[in-house]
């Protein structure tokens, strides 16, 4: 079923990082940050398209010499600090549909995950296919458990998660997860007219 929808990937890199400059092509091992994600979208065994969406001449560059398209510079509107990522990855399908290209599933690949490989990539589009959910989004286990979180208040310490049971054994403690950030899988209609990432 895969094969029979149009999967376009988009890498959002925007340039003016305020928190860490420059840090969409900050070498890594030698290596510009975006191109990671590049090359684990381009190894993919189902992405048709790969779109970096920069408002950035350098990163731009580094983002064609790795092999990916750049089709257009980001409005300076879709560019700013506060600018939510929804917007930008509807400026892109608004792009690719009036250049007459179909998109039918949107794959969001952030450049601050390196070390997302194709397979996660790959693993993460076929489990939209045994989903009945309809999109996907990964995730990593909590390195430190909200369980054990604590939060102040009137200089007294109390349970951040106010719980029945007290867990004192990490092996006892339910597994809990965050978003990482690395995959977001939306199909277009969901991102287009429920306006959901």
């Amino acid at each position: 079923m895969l094969n029979n929808k149009r999967i376009v990937a988009v890498i959002p890199a925007r340039g003016g990082s305020k928190g860490v400059p420059g840090k969409n092509i900050k070498l890594l091992n030698e290596k510009p940050l975006i191109a990671y994600s590049i090359e684990a979208a381009k190894g993919s065994s189902y992405i048709d398209r790969l779109i970096v969406s920069t408002d950035d001449s350098e990163i731009k560059d580094i983002a064609v010499k790795y092999g990916a398209e750049v089709p257009f510079l980001r409005p300076k509107e879709l560019s700013e600090d506060t600018t939510p990522t929804l917007p930008v990855l509807q400026h892109v399908v608004n792009y690719l549909e009036k250049e007459g290209d179909t998109v039918d599933v949107v794959i969001t690949l952030q450049p601050t995950s390196p070390f997302r490989t194709s397979n996660h990539i790959d693993e993460a589009l076929e489990k939209l296919l045994q989903s009945p959910s309809e999109s996907v989004v990964s995730l990593s286990e909590v390195d430190y458990h909200p369980y054990w979180m604590k939060k102040v208040s009137n200089g007294t310490i109390h349970s951040y998660i106010e719980s029945e049971k007290e867990y004192l054994r990490r092996q006892d403690l339910p597994k809990v997860y965050k978003m990482n950030g690395a995959i977001f899988i939306t199909p277009r209609n969901v991102l287009m007219e429920e306006r959901l990432i």
